[in-house]
């Protein structure tokens, strides 16, 4: 039995049939889940709200399930309110899981348009169902592939947000794929280098391994950034290498290279001044590499003078949530000013 002092929020828990999503090729369902948090004593009428997008391999409902050796989303949001070291915020998980493990929260015809569905379906459902957020009270935040998401999302939709923060959000794409290659190639030379043969064998295992993720990961980043427009192409799914030699194809290296966020800020670093807030973060020692893409954000916001806020701590990629003291409360009273 978990011990605490502070009075509990409500987790509602909600279903939202999506038009976004309708006719992803992974044949992924388009009724989706949605939690979302409630602070103890109120009814979220009038309150910001905040959007949390998950990291790679989990779903919304993931942050709000029980936690063992530590808080869950709900329970960390009870103690920091509790507290008083934040405003009150409802706070929306939306299930964007996938069958390639995950998102990253664009545009694909291959994933489905999550883009869309964040922005035009699950924050106006919760909005209304809950009267809170609304124009300038609105905030997404997220980890790795969720902190990727809540970059892009400020750069190019700082008409609906009115602030972000990113934790270890993908950055970078040279230092962070470009090693990984050859080992997806390594992983489906066992498959005669047939991407529908190693996803086939890999959805009928009884047991998984990071192996298999990491390949899955690289999958889903294709999918989301360099989908096959051909219809008799797996999944639309191809990556941007050649299999036998692991050279990039400049082309589809390219498509890759439009969403790195270390080069969207060089064309799109206006969009952040028109948040009310934007906090990034990155471990010194993330052993993806993402801390030097992290760098090149800064810098660029820094030489343009563009206010924003990044802070590097001593910690690696994984179970970096205790971030989220930083940028939770950054948030709320950013939108609650």
């Amino acid at each position: 039995m978990r011990r605490t002092t502070h009075a509990p929020g409500t987790v509602h828990r909600l279903a939202i049939e999506s038009k976004a999503l309708a006719g992803n090729r992974l044949g992924d369902p388009t009724e989706r889940l949605v939690d979302v948090y409630i602070p103890a004593g109120h009814t979220g009428t009038g309150l910001p709200l905040l959007v949390d997008l998950v990291g790679y391999t989990a779903g919304g409902p993931a942050h709000t399930a029980w936690k063992n050796f530590g808080e869950n989303v709900p329970e960390r949001l009870d103690r920091l309110i509790g507290d008083n070291k934040m405003p009150p915020v409802v706070v929306a998980f939306p299930d964007c899981f996938s069958r390639l493990g995950g998102n990253q929260y664009v545009n694909s015809p291959v994933l489905g348009n999550y883009e869309d569905f964040l922005i035009g379906e699950m924050a106006p459902f919760v909005e209304e169902k809950f009267s809170c957020g609304g124009t300038r009270r609105r905030g997404v935040f997220g980890k790795s592939s969720g902190g990727f998401g809540s970059l892009v999302h400020a750069m190019l939709h700082a008409d609906f947000w009115a602030a972000a923060a990113s934790h270890s959000g993908d950055a970078g794409f040279e230092n962070l794929y470009i090693p990984e290659f050859p080992n997806s190639l390594r992983a489906l030379a066992k498959s005669d280098n047939s991407i529908e043969t190693w996803m086939r064998a890999f959805e009928a295992k009884q047991k998984i391994d990071g192996k298999d993720t990491l390949l899955l990961m690289i999958l889903a980043q294709a999918a989301s950034f360099d989908p096959d427009p051909e219809p008799s192409t797996f999944l639309g799914l191809r990556l941007p290498v050649t299999l036998d030699t692991c050279e990039l194809i400049e082309e589809r290296w390219a498509n890759w290279l439009k969403w790195d966020p270390a080069r969207m800020i060089e064309t799109h670093a206006e969009s952040i001044t028109k948040l009310k807030g934007f906090y990034f973060d990155c471990g010194t020692e993330d052993q993806y590499n993402i801390l030097y893409g992290s760098r090149r954000i800064h810098r660029t916001l820094e030489q343009r003078g563009i206010p924003h806020r990044y802070e590097e701590f001593p910690d690696n990629h994984s179970s970096v949530d205790y971030r989220m003291d930083i940028s939770l409360p950054f948030l709320a009273e950013t939108l609650t000013r």
